[in-house]
């Protein structure tokens, strides 16, 4: 046995040998991107406490890492299919890994998000190598079924993030949770050598690279539009940025369709099997990117879970989306993609429709169930959309197919997080504002709890501790009548507390209700959309593909 893998995939005469072991390294990989947000989510609180992070630092905290992953997938995932798909792998954990370290012994609002985006750049290698290898290392007729568990390993992440970093939080700082990602890191970079053969395409010309930076140019511009936009107001910054963004975008398109050797060929789009499913990632990702962000505040703050306790909560919807991704391997080749999808996205609209009926008497037991029918739409939907769309870029262009997919898909969770948080923040001020109509709370106490939900706690804990100050005054006061007073205004104060408190959790939970009820109208709409895209039947190539994928390879022993 090699200790370093040195044989090219494409060189082999039959399929790889260990390639189930290589795509265990290619999971690993995906699961430290996605597990670099989802820890985040929890470790938030702390680190705002800490570092004493403004909302809008706690935001590009949070986003700093999305604008370079969104921004250069594309580009990136052109250069490794020429020269290395496991060399850009590789490079995108060495990345990665050194900006977690950063991030660890970051001590400032401005060097967190220095360490975060140099963590999105590192992800930006990182994603598309992995699509572009596992495409690359299967045979046809196994395809489908790696990429069912790529897909099932997104959604375990999604809830091992909360889960891992609570458990740190309890005893270590939230520095700590940087530090999850870099033994995994370090495990798949030496794994990486052993068991995943190199790639590259066999042939492939000059790289676009005008085309290249026109993407990095309007995807940029789009995903900081997305994001200034809706959390700071559409102000110049949010107005230049989506001029940039719309011009960029016409004349990626304009130069695309002129050059001989486009870096994305964008005529592909008008393929409806393309299409569609690229609008079911973004669109799916838009649903539960959002759901994920208010979830975890909901389970936090109202319900009072701490970041363990809030990871364990989440563990069914990874479940889920493991029973989800095998019943999808079970159905669609029989079926067809078009009604796995469209069951999924329909799934994914039950739960959020699920999630308008929470109200301030919510327990756990209500969110059970829309987390486990999401997980179970993330299963089903999914990775059939994410092989259709591999599908249909050639061997040289592998890596450039894997990063449509994950733009598709982080453009998705931007909108998701930017839209939908954005409509919850509004959504749970104005149903404050309403609930303390008539009470005694100053005007700067009042905006200070609309700005989130954890400010409006903070609030109801200082006039807590206020109140507690008075009782302990009046325990020494000076005369009996000071005493009464003292005692009087510390149980106003208090009373004041709890409604305080109280409202906080209704307009919360008022919030979510609402936003879930935007998001599943909006899902609901996509879904019908994508089942007008989405082909009835597949072409003949596309049924001789599914035909060999229902067979066995007569030899899986390598060369």
């Amino acid at each position: 046995m090699r200790l370093v893998m040195t044989e090219p995939v494409e060189k082999m005469e039959r399929p790889y040998a260990r390639r189930w072991w290589a795509l265990l390294v290619l999971c690993l990989s995906l699961l430290i991107i996605v597990m670099a947000n989802t820890a985040l989510t929890v470790a938030a609180p702390d680190m705002t406490k800490d570092l004493g992070l403004s909302s809008a630092d706690l935001q590009w905290v949070i986003d700093g890492y999305t604008v370079p992953y969104a921004a250069l997938m594309l580009l990136l995932g052109a250069i490794g299919d020429k020269y290395s798909r496991r060399g850009a792998l590789v490079l995108g954990l060495l990345v990665f890994g050194a900006g977690a370290v950063f991030g660890y012994l970051a001590g400032s609002a401005a060097t967190v998000i220095a360490a975060r985006a140099v963590m999105g750049v590192g992800a930006a290698l990182i994603m598309p190598a992995t699509l572009s290898l596992l495409a690359a290392t299967f045979p046809r007729a196994e395809r489908a079924k790696a990429i069912t568990l790529w897909t099932a390993t997104a959604g375990l992440a999604i809830a091992a993030g909360p889960v891992v970093a609570g458990a740190l939080l309890r005893d270590h700082g939230w520095s700590s949770t940087f530090l999850i990602n870099v033994p995994i890191a370090a495990v798949a970079l030496v794994a990486a050598f052993v068991l995943v053969p190199p790639s590259k395409a066999g042939h492939h010309d000059r790289i676009d690279y005008v085309g290249g930076l026109l993407s990095v140019l309007w995807t940029g511009a789009l995903v900081y539009m997305i994001i200034q936009g809706p959390h700071f107001g559409w102000g110049a910054k949010a107005v230049t940025a989506a001029v940039i963004a719309g011009a960029g975008l016409v004349a990626f398109v304009l130069w695309e369709l002129r050059h001989p050797r486009p870096i994305l060929d964008v005529r592909r789009f008008a393929n409806r099997r393309f299409a569609g499913s690229n609008l079911a990632v973004a669109l799916f990702f838009l649903a539960v990117f959002g759901a994920f962000y208010f979830l975890t505040q909901h389970l936090q703050f109202v319900l009072g879970y701490d970041a363990l306790q809030t990871g364990v909560r989440m563990l069914p919807l990874a479940g889920a989306v493991f029973v989800g991704s095998a019943l999808t391997g079970w159905l669609t080749p029989r079926v067809g993609m078009k009604w796995t999808v469209s069951a999924g996205m329909v799934l994914g609209t039950v739960a959020l429709a699920l999630l308008t009926r929470v109200d301030a008497g919510s327990t756990y037991g209500d969110f059970l169930a829309p987390l486990i029918i999401l997980g179970l739409a993330i299963g089903l939907a999914l990775s059939p959309c994410t092989d259709a769309i591999m599908g249909a870029f050639p061997e040289s262009e592998l890596g450039v197919g894997g990063a449509v997919n994950d733009t598709s898909l982080e453009l998705g969770g931007s909108l998701g997080i930017a839209i939908l948080g954005s409509l919850l923040a509004t959504s749970y001020g104005n149903h404050l504002g309403d609930a303390t109509t008539g009470s005694k709370l100053p005007p700067s106490a009042l905006d200070t709890a609309q700005d989130s939900v954890g400010a409006g706690y903070a609030v109801a804990q200082g006039i807590a501790d206020k109140a507690h100050q008075v009782a302990a005054q009046a325990a020494h006061a000076s005369s009996p009548q000071q005493a009464a007073q003292l005692k009087q205004q510390a149980g106003e104060l208090a009373a004041g507390a709890r409604q305080m408190a109280d409202a906080v959790g209704s307009s919360f939970s008022d919030a979510v209700a609402h936003t879930s009820l935007v998001g599943a109208v909006v899902l609901g709409v996509g879904t019908v959309l994508v089942a007008l895209l989405l082909p009835r039947r597949a072409t003949a190539a596309q049924a001789a593909q599914v035909k060999e994928a229902e067979k066995e390879p007569a030899d899986t022993s390598a060369r």
